[in-house]
């Protein structure tokens, strides 16, 4: 449905993340991968969304210059925001632990932005969905990092996996948000494209 309507486009989609091409393969749209090593640093004054755009937009910007007319790029960035902090990914195991005891019994935020770039424009979207945890024992939190290793993941889970299943008690809208991608968002914002 919507593969045919952007024949006359490449998609590009600057993520190495699994989840993300996996969206883009469930969504049915052919799609090229390009990598850009980018450092995500932000300004320390931004906050909740506004980082997510920042450094959605930051990682299109390593592209300027080098799309061709028919091209879209799409790049995305998802952070965990919580008692006011962004929560990226964790440095090793006691961080992956100290994060996960952070959300325990509480609610959080996950934000996403999807940046679109093309020569002619830039377009950013963002999804914020919260997310609420039971409250998780210090022994459930260890076998969950010991056995799914959540290095990659912002805020140190994925909604996905076991703890996803035995730990979330509430999530208050999209579900594929958390996963990383807004997927509802990035197909309207495509169907839209003339």
């Amino acid at each position: 449905m919507l593969k045919n309507k952007l024949q006359k486009y490449t998609l590009i989609l600057a993520s190495g993340s699994p989840r993300r091409q996996q969206f883009f393969k469930d969504l049915d749209l052919d799609f090229e991968i390009r990598l850009k090593e980018i450092e995500e640093i932000y300004p320390p004054e931004l906050k909740a969304e506004e980082i997510t755009n920042y450094l959605a937009e930051l990682k299109a910007n390593a592209f300027e210059g080098k799309l061709k007319p028919n091209e879209i790029l799409i790049t995305s960035d998802t952070i965990v925001w919580h008692n006011n902090k962004a929560l990226g990914k964790p440095k090793d195991a006691q961080d992956a632990f100290d994060i996960l005891k952070s959300l325990s019994n509480a609610t959080h935020e996950v934000i996403t932005s999807v940046c679109f770039k093309t020569n002619a424009k830039t377009a950013l979207i963002h999804e914020i969905t919260k997310v609420t945890f039971n409250e998780l024992s210090d022994e459930s939190i260890r076998y969950y990092i010991e056995n799914y290793k959540p290095f990659d993941k912002a805020g140190a889970y994925g909604i996905q996996e076991w703890i996803g299943f035995v730990g979330v008690s509430k999530i208050e809208g999209s579900y594929a948000n958390v996963m990383g991608m807004p997927t509802d968002k990035v197909f309207e914002y495509l169907s839209n494209l003339s």
